[in-house]
């Protein structure tokens, strides 16, 4: 592993003295206090970055680096071979071979002796993440979640504290939003024309899986996160991959049969059943169990000339017989002539044309209702405010659906624009460096992204102001 590592350029050595700290930020501060002292955003001075697992590839490792070069120390715990490969700087990776549950004492401690400032994750929902971030919050350190954009695919999101059901949003009213945007006179951005790293995505996620299930040795006492083995996840990846051409041909031809068919359709949103937000912040532990709520109630309320479209996720691998599944509950309610199945994919030409969509709390459901689409969901979403999601018994939504208000919604997402949503991704070159120019000031500012909204921060804070959306093809 060493040699296959040689070819990495390696950061300059952590300084041998502790960085000069100003007098009330630095490690031995009053935490008692409740919240961390007040920084100069623009300054990294005493900032120590201590990042969890991130997305598959080496945004974070990227990260660091430029965290590094504004002046902050960056380390990383990680828990798997596919940690280790990606983080290529021997000096600030912490490898975690204890059992799971001695995570929540070591984490604990590592944020103690390496007087951790600040916390970096994707995601706040996996074991390792939320006892992370109860040790964060009860140390007062700054809590930095990365996510999928709200907006997929054309941003990625950066919150504070945590993200999806836990983000700061859901307690948000959309009244209070369109009053921060009261003296803004800045046009949303477009989407680019052209987007993709669905190749790079499962392309990492392979490799990342790889690692693990060739070069873990080092690390016995590792359990992955999700409910299948590391082999299996691997094997997954690798066909999704291999079968990308000719999966892209049978969903080109089924969107043609859907939207060749001269008949109104309402489409089912599916997403990956082992998703954070589908596993933590939703009534549903199976995609089987919502997609029977779903067919039911449009067994008995549609109108009979009505068809139901399901849309896979574009990342959904196989490891669940969605589509055996669905023939199983088509003859269950007499559906079998009216259900159609789409693998993966764009969503956009689908909803085009549909009366309605369903979903638990998939981001697409935004892209829905940009297009005034009525929606229902069933779980914890950001979005999931009064004036968007019907609260329809499904049978009566079916029937009629309620459209959303439309015009509230543009303010909402513009809000998102401004905030938390940064152009750019995590797995494709052109989209990372797109991300990474934003994102290093957003976290160094004192803010979070919503206090911070350049036309509703405090006295005295510089909040990085958003960017046009570039072209990153």
């Amino acid at each position: 592993m060493t040699r296959r590592m040689s070819n990495t350029p390696e950061l300059p050595p952590e300084p041998k003295t502790d960085p000069v700290w100003p007098a009330d930020q630095g490690p031995d501060r009053d935490r008692s206090k409740g919240a961390v002292q007040t920084l100069d955003p623009r300054s990294s001075a005493g900032r120590r970055f201590l990042f969890l697992q991130g997305p598959h590839g080496p945004f974070f490792y990227q990260l660091s680096t430029m965290l590094r070069r504004a002046g902050a120390q960056t380390w990383r715990v990680g828990f798997n071979a596919g940690d280790r490969v990606f983080w290529p700087d021997r000096a600030s990776y912490i490898a975690y071979r204890q059992t799971p549950d001695r995570w929540a004492d070591h984490i604990a401690e590592v944020i103690a002796e390496r007087q951790i400032t600040d916390l970096v994750l994707y995601g706040d929902t996996r074991a390792i993440h939320a006892d992370a971030v109860r040790a964060a919050k009860a140390a007062h350190l700054r809590v930095h979640v990365f996510e999928e954009g709200y907006l997929r695919p054309y941003w990625a999101t950066y919150e504070r504290d945590g993200s999806n059901g836990h983000s700061r949003l859901m307690d948000m009213d959309v009244a209070d939003m369109v009053a921060s945007l009261a003296d803004s006179d800045r046009e949303a951005a477009p989407p680019p024309s052209h987007w993709g790293d669905t190749r790079q995505h499962i392309f990492y996620g392979a490799l990342y899986h790889g690692c693990v299930m060739l070069l873990n040795r080092g690390y016995p006492a590792f359990r992955p996160h999700r409910g299948i083995s590391v082999t299996r996840e691997f094997q997954l990846y690798l066909r999704r991959l291999v079968l990308m051409p000719l999966q892209a041909l049978e969903r080109r031809w089924a969107t043609r049969r859907v939207r060749n068919g001269g008949f109104p359709y309402h489409l089912l949103l599916l997403q990956l059943e082992h998703d954070s937000a589908f596993q933590a912040h939703s009534p549903f532990s199976t995609n089987a169990d919502f997609m029977e709520e779903v067919c039911r109630g449009f067994a008995k309320g549609a109108p009979q000339h009505h068809h139901l479209v399901v849309k896979a996720h574009p990342l959904e691998d196989g490891r669940s017989p969605v589509r055996q599944q669905l023939r199983d509950l088509a003859c269950r309610y007499g559906i079998a002539d009216r259900l159609h199945y789409v693998r993966g994919g764009k969503l956009a030409r689908l909803l085009d044309d549909a009366v309605s969509a369903v979903t638990v709390n998939s981001t697409a459901g935004q892209q829905a209702l940009w297009r005034g689409i009525p929606l229902k969901i069933f779980g914890k979403a950001v979005y999931g405010k009064p004036q968007f999601v019907s609260d329809q018994a499904l049978t009566a939504f079916f029937a009629n659906p309620k459209a959303p208000d439309l015009g509230a919604y543009r303010d909402y997402r513009r809000y998102l624009l401004e905030t938390s949503q940064l152009p750019g991704g995590f797995y494709s070159r052109k989209g990372r460096k797109q991300l990474l120019r934003q994102v290093v000031d957003r976290m160094l500012a004192v803010e979070d992204p919503y206090a911070a909204h350049p036309h509703t921060a405090q006295p005295g804070t510089t909040a990085a102001a958003p960017q046009q959306l570039q072209v990153v093809n």
